[in-house]
Formats: structure tokens, C-alpha cells, sequence
């Protein structure tokens, strides 16, 4: 049997001159490509054997070419572990220059790091996930590895189907999931087939995200915003916006101020969109962690035609995972699938299979519940420190998310945040999420508990402790 010159060993690609010898070619090409850092120190060089058959010349040719520079310290090589670029003194980088002018001192990076909008990554199930892909990529089909429906595998969109019926109180069919990576390109995606359909404004609540707010002024569309109070986004100001054609909501723990819109607010803005023909993007974000209340279901729930439903699992497992879902009225379906197919595909199918396989299993839901119990702890905990350190610190939004508001008084925020970056503490304060058009707000911070690692945790919290005492 004969070996395919194929399997070798490694490519190496280098640029020899025909003007000199083959041999010394060869040595020149390699001491360039380690002279200009191409190949770095401890690069793996193939065998002189597969480099002969890339190169067409004769072993031997390639063999003295690596002892000779192995010789004159450019590679190294050992029994064994074969030949590799040598790992030579690294020049020192000259210092930089002191500066003659006087400068304000500024904070030192941060240690601790309380922002929202992150899970505690490092509780991510490994080794559930690595069983889970296993069997899934075991399991695979071949069309699994082609380009596939732009709408995501349909294993996932079959387990998701009937996940968020029972978790979330969600109205869906697999044919109405279209697989995205994660919110913003879910955001992207209607942000697209809204200006398609000719709508001009997307309402949003007044105190959000900006990098959303983006997203859909990117897409060319007016974002006039709706009042937020105790009983969440002040939905009966819809009917005063006569351009708008869609709004954008966190219902169920409406970020940052952590309140659920109320029950009324819930079917004015359903009554609004079946009235005018608008459309509800429902962005629920963390809608699996709740604390101290019945969990409030998806709002879809109340019309499927008039509300798109926006999941992910960003809070739930990571957002290096890229993974999130789409819930789309019947009507929508095609539009964003071939909005979609346009753009990428995105998400890889071995992941969603991964994800489909963990939550049919099981593993999905133990998780959540863990991380519930866990987060849970640290809200508690955050509560009670507060109330015995900082009594004048009213905490609210706790009943459900990985979030915090932390109300301060009148005209303090500003000084309090210069006070955490000087203790090394990275935070937010509330009015960082202030829509440009809506007037100023409370004095507050907006605290991320779900954010730390464990062994991190007690010495953020006590950070925050100093801050606020």
C-alpha cells in the first residue's frame, strides 16, 4: 500500500528564490520567516520528509537545512518531539518616556466587577454541556453539516416549541422558531423586515439599553419612548404615537428598573397592536429567574399573531454561546427566515444540537434551577448587608433577574460612581440607561449580583459596602 503524500504532515508555506541553491533556498526562506515573526518561537516545523514531498526537492535537502539551523540557533530539535522554531530572548521594550507634564491621577483598573447584563460565568455546566455534545454530534445527521435552513436545525425548534409552552406560557410551533445569535441579531433581523414592511418608528420604553436603541436607528427607524413607572412601561401612551408601528418591551422584569409591567398595562398593549395592526417585540431576557413571586409568564402568550417573542441564553448559560430564539406570528415567519438566509446563518448547527440535546435531557432545566437557588443567596445576601451597613439604601427590582437597583439620594449618583472606580469597583449607575428623549430620573445604581464568581462575590459586595457607607 502506498502512502498518500497527503497525510504527511502539516502545511508550511515559505517563499524561496530560484537564485541560489536549493539548500540555501531553503535556509533563507526559513530564517526569514522567523526573523520577521511569521513563525513564531516554539512553532512546529513538519517533518523533513513531508516538507520534501510540498517542496519537491530531496529529503536529505530539507534534513540538512534543519540541522543547519538548528546549529546556528534558529530551530531546535529533539528526539521525539521533532523539529520546532527555537524560543530565543524576547528584546526588552524600551521604556516610554516620562512625561514632564502634570496630570490628574486616575483610577486604578478595576478589581471588582458589578455591571449587569452577565451571568456568573464561571458556574457554565461543562461537563453536562461536553455530555450533551457528545451524544448530539454522535447523533448527528449528515445534512447536519451542510448549510442547512436558515431557521435553525429543527431538532432545536422542536424542543424549544415545547420547552417555552412549558416554562414560559408561550404559543409556539417549531415552524414559528427561527434560531438567531442571540437578542441583537434577532434585533437586527426585525429591525430589517419593519422597515421592509415600510414602519418608520419603534416605540421603546424610556429607560433601556442603548446599544438596542442603536440597533434600530441603524435600521433607519425613530424610537420615541414610553414612560416607565412602579407598574412598569406606561402602556397607554401607545395610542398617542400615531407613527409607530411596532414596541419594543421587557414585560416581565422590565430592565433596568426590575418591575413587571402590570396586568392591565399587559393587555393595553395587546389591545393597541391588534387595533392598529402594530407589533410587540417581547426581549425576554431572563424570564426563568424568579424569587419571591408566581413567574410571570411571556406576554406572546396573549396574542401569537401580535407579539414576537425574543429569548436567548445569555443569562441562562453564557453568551459566548450565541444562541437565542425567535417566536414569530405566522405572518412574519417567511419574512425573517429569508431576512436571515440573506445575512448568515450564524449559528453553528453542532451547537444547536448541543442545545436541543440539553434540554431534552433534562440538564436545561437542573441548571436553572441551581442557578435560581444560587442567585437567589446573593440577592439575599446583597439585601441584608445593605440593611445592617447602608440603611439609607432602599434596594428594589429584586424579585426576579440578576439585577439590582440601588436608590440613592437626590444628586449623589454621580459622586458615588467616582467613589467606586476609585475603590476598583466597576458598576453602573441608573442614569446610564436613560433614553436621550426621556427626562432625568431617580438617583441610583443598577448592581449585577448574577456577575461575580463565587469566590469573587464577597469582595464586591463589600467594595459596594465601602462605596455606599
Amino acid at each position: 500500500m502506498t502512502d498518500s503524500w497527503a497525510t504527511f504532515g502539516a502545511d508550511l508555506h515559505l517563499e524561496t528564490t530560484g537564485s541560489t541553491g536549493l539548500r540555501t533556498g531553503l535556509m533563507d526562506a526559513l530564517r526569514e520567516a522567523v526573523r520577521t515573526g511569521r513563525l513564531a518561537p516554539g512553532t512546529r516545523l513538519p517533518s523533513s520528509r513531508s516538507l520534501a514531498v510540498d517542496l519537491g526537492i530531496a529529503r536529505n535537502t530539507v534534513a540538512d537545512a534543519y540541522a543547519e539551523l538548528v546549529a546556528e540557533g534558529w530551530l531546535s530539535a529533539r528526539q521525539g518531539s521533532g523539529t520546532t522554531v527555537a524560543r530565543r530572548a524576547e528584546p526588552r521594550p524600551r521604556p516610554a518616556a516620562r512625561r514632564t507634564t502634570r496630570s490628574r491621577p486616575v483610577p486604578a483598573p478595576p478589581t471588582h466587577n458589578l455591571r449587569a447584563g452577565s451571568p456568573d460565568l464561571s458556574t457554565f455546566p461543562r461537563a453536562d454541556w461536553l455530555k450533551a455534545a457528545r451524544r448530539a454530534l454522535t447523533a448527528a445527521p449528515n445534512d447536519a453539516f451542510g448549510y442547512g435552513d436558515p431557521r435553525g436545525r429543527i431538532e432545536l425548534r422542536t424542543v424549544l416549541a415545547e420547552y417555552l409552552a412549558r416554562a414560559r406560557g408561550v404559543y409556539a410551533e417549531p415552524e414559528r422558531i427561527v434560531i438567531c445569535a442571540g437578542f441583537v441579531q434577532a434585533l437586527k433581523l426585525m429591525g430589517t423586515v419593519l422597515r421592509k414592511r415600510r414602519v418608520r418608528e419603534v416605540a421603546v420604553e424610556s429607560w433601556g439599553l442603548d446599544v438596542h436603541w442603536k440597533l434600530l436607528a441603524d435600521a433607519g427607524l425613530r424610537m420615541p419612548c414610553l414612560s416607565v413607572d412602579g407598574l412598569g412601561a406606561r402602556t397607554d401612551e401607545l395610542s398617542g404615537l400615531r407613527g409607530a408601528g411596532a414596541v419594543l418591551m421587557t414585560p416581565a422584569h422590565q430592565f433596568p428598573t426590575g418591575v413587571p409591567l402590570h396586568p392591565d398595562r399587559r393587555a393595553a398593549a395587546v389591545d393597541w397592536a391588534r387595533r392598529t395592526g402594530g407589533l410587540i417585540l417581547e426581549d425576554d431576557y431572563d424570564g426563568e429567574f424568579r424569587y419571591d413571586r408566581q413567574p410571570v409568564g411571556a406576554l406572546q402568550g396573549l396574542d401569537p399573531e401580535r407579539v414576537v417573542h425574543l429569548g436567548t441564553t445569555s443569562k441562562s448559560l453564557a453568551p459566548g454561546l450565541r444562541l437565542g430564539w425567535m417566536v414569530l406570528p405566522e405572518s412574519l415567519v417567511e419574512e425573517v427566515a429569508e431576512a436571515k438566509g440573506l445575512s448568515d446563518w450564524s449559528s453553528s448547527a453542532l451547537e444547536q444540537l448541543t442545545l436541543a440535546e440539553f434540554i431534552a435531557s433534562g440538564a436545561y432545566d437542573r441548571h436553572v434551577r441551581a442557578m435560581r437557588l444560587r442567585y437567589r443567596r446573593r440577592r439575599d445576601q446583597l439585601v441584608e448587608v445593605l440593611a445592617e451597613r447602608a440603611p439609607g439604601v432602599r434596594v428594589s427590582g429584586i424579585a426576579a433577574g440578576l439585577h439590582a437597583v440601588l436608590e440613592l439620594p437626590e444628586g449623589s449618583e454621580a459622586s458615588v460612581m467616582r467613589s467606586a472606580a476609585w475603590q476598583g469597583l466597576a458598576l453602573e449607575g441608573f442614569s446610564r440607561f436613560r433614553h436621550p428623549e426621556a427626562p432625568p430620573g431617580r438617583d441610583a445604581l443598577v448592581i449585577g449580583y448574577g456577575t461575580p464568581t463565587d469566590s469573587a462575590w464577597a469582595g464586591a459586595l463589600e467594595a459596594l459596602v465601602r462605596v455606599l457607607s
